[in-house]
């Protein structure tokens, strides 16, 4: 990822990317304008937190079902289990984070993560040194190194400080392609990377009261085209970038999809 002035900019203005912003804007506003929204939007806001984080635990393969992430109250079992309980974790903590986000994203990073690891990873909470492993099975792509990682990581960090004049979908869709393709913790990548979008995604403004859970859309389109996706954007190419926030983008309207139908059952009292 370049580190020149606004370099979302340019991305935001890749053929197809301005249709994939507006096609998302409209479909926010339309479950913000739900008539259900005025009088119970907690209830929308606490919806879609579960099942965004079911959604993202499903992404790094814990598969269950929404009842089960709902009934549940112990997640230190098996890998399964501590997986839908960091995602659970990382949900609860990403809206603490926001004012911190924009002055110190690294800060946010390394909470994110050490929220997720908790105790299972003894480098939780900074990132990977030299010749350190990571633990991300479902991500393939080449793992760049640990001096890559950390120049990369102040480029990020460098660019949310400086903001942009890119559309939040856009620059949520770089931290969440950019943290995925470094892998810059030994575990917990992806379930990390999906937490900072939302941030970005409510932060910005662009889904306030977090009832857009993105990650439940990116779990809809499947893990097969998810990955196909990244590798898009780690690519570098305008066309894999494009791919990239497009399926950002469609994910963002999934979970638009997925509370307006919880708006639509509280409405009609069978919630």
């Amino acid at each position: 990822m370049s580190t020149t002035a606004d370099p979302l900019a340019a991305l935001a203005g890749l053929p197809g990317v301005a249709d994939s912003v507006d096609s998302v804007r409209k479909a926010v506003d339309r479950v913000y304008g739900h008539r259900i929204m005025r009088r119970r939007s907690n209830e929308i806001t606490s919806e879609a937190a579960l099942r965004g984080a079911r959604g993202s635990a499903a992404l790094s393969g814990a598969e269950w079902a929404l009842e089960e992430v709902r009934r549940r109250s112990d997640f230190s079992g098996d890998g399964e289990a501590r997986t839908v309980g960091a995602a659970l974790r990382l949900t609860a903590e990403a809206g603490q984070l926001l004012s911190i986000w924009r002055q110190s994203p690294l800060r946010v990073l390394a909470r994110l993560h050490l929220v997720a690891a908790a105790e299972a990873d003894e480098a939780a909470g900074r990132p990977r040194l030299a010749g350190e492993s990571v633990d991300e099975p479902l991500i393939e792509l080449p793992l760049p190194d640990a001096d890559e990682v950390a120049g990369r990581l102040e480029g990020l960090s460098q660019l949310i400080i400086a903001g942009s004049s890119a559309p939040a979908l856009v620059m949520g869709a770089v931290v969440h392609g950019e943290l995925l393709s470094l892998r810059p913790f030994g575990s917990c990548n992806g379930l990390v990377a999906r937490a900072a979008e939302r941030i970005v995604l409510v932060g910005s403004g662009l889904d306030p009261k977090s009832i857009c859970p993105a990650e439940a859309g990116h779990a809809e389109q499947g893990r097969a085209a998810y990955a196909a996706a990244l590798d898009g954007y780690a690519s570098g190419t305008p066309e894999g970038m494009a791919a990239w926030i497009a399926h950002c983008g469609k994910a963002v309207e999934l979970g638009v999809r997925e509370s307006t139908a919880v708006c639509e059952a509280l409405q009609r009292g069978a919630a």
